[in-house]
């Protein structure tokens, strides 16, 4: 086994995005925690084994991200397992699609308990580790297109990943001081079964008559997506590579950042 490069926790790594960064950063050399929600363990216990034949070390740490107490738990449990914590990744979240008048509160509630307090716990207490441990770190959230350009029917989606902008941004402010960056990602439609259940058909492509029912904001939405530079749905890979970069010493520059990583639908 290879000298490590660190030990990464990952929110939400069963499947899709998290899995793929997950299986990223073993490939770089670190020592991973693997979470997601209870449910999900025979999935995480796949990854699991995928990054033990990359020989690197790994933990399941299930919790659910959005209690207080679990989410401290699962820190606490991967400082462990692992020996402590440089890179945290606040991946986890929930995808809803519902207009401002059909939603419900409880729709949004869980929608912000899960994609915005998620990634605050998750960001508080890798903190608090890290500076602990007095040699700084990376912490990394996910953020969404629709954190960057408001679009009909994600009332709660888009508030939650706008969210994480802010959040992101305060926290570098003031965790810069103790060498810990703070940055997220911005995926545009990336093909995971949380996007392919949301937003796609049985083709792989986005349904927009089905995703936005009134024909003024499809026309609209449409329009965005047909004037893309990159026309090809992205994947799970090309929100990795990026999460990897930021993840490494030579991003110690950066921090306070959201990054799209969309085929060019957001350039700001």
């Amino acid at each position: 086994m290879s000298i490590s490069k660190g030990i990464t926790l990952i929110t939400g790594s069963a499947q899709g995005i998290g899995r793929s960064i997950a299986l990223r950063l073993a490939r770089d050399g670190f020592d991973v925690a693997l979470n997601d929600v209870p449910t999900k363990g025979p999935q995480l216990e796949s990854v699991a084994t995928e990054i033990k034949s990359l020989g690197r070390r790994v933990c399941v740490v299930p919790a659910d991200v959005s209690v207080d107490e679990q989410v401290k738990g699962m820190v606490n449990d991967a400082v462990t397992n692992l020996g402590g914590l440089d890179v945290m990744i606040a991946n986890a979240g929930v995808g809803t699609v519902t207009s401002l008048i059909s939603s419900t509160v409880e729709s949004w509630d869980h929608t912000l308990a899960v994609n915005a307090r998620g990634p605050y716990l998750c960001y508080k207490y890798a903190a608090m580790q890290m500076i602990d441990q007095g040699h700084g770190g990376r912490i990394i959230g996910a953020s969404s297109l629709v954190g960057k350009m408001a679009f009909p029917n994600n009332c709660a989606y888009g508030a939650s990943k706008f969210a994480i902008r802010g959040l992101t941004q305060v926290a570098a402010l003031e965790l810069g001081k103790y060498g810990i960056t703070v940055n997220a990602y911005a995926p545009g439609a990336i093909q995971t079964p949380l996007t392919e259940e949301m937003i796609m058909d049985e083709s792989g492509k986005i349904d927009f008559e089905t995703l936005i029912p009134d024909p003024v904001s499809r026309k609209w939405v449409m329009s965005v997506f047909e004037n893309v530079p990159i026309k090809h749905i992205g994947q799970p890979e090309d929100i990795a590579s990026i999460v990897s970069y930021l993840a490494s010493k030579e991003a110690h520059f950066i921090t306070g950042q959201c990054i799209s990583v969309d085929g060019g639908i957001c350039m700001s």
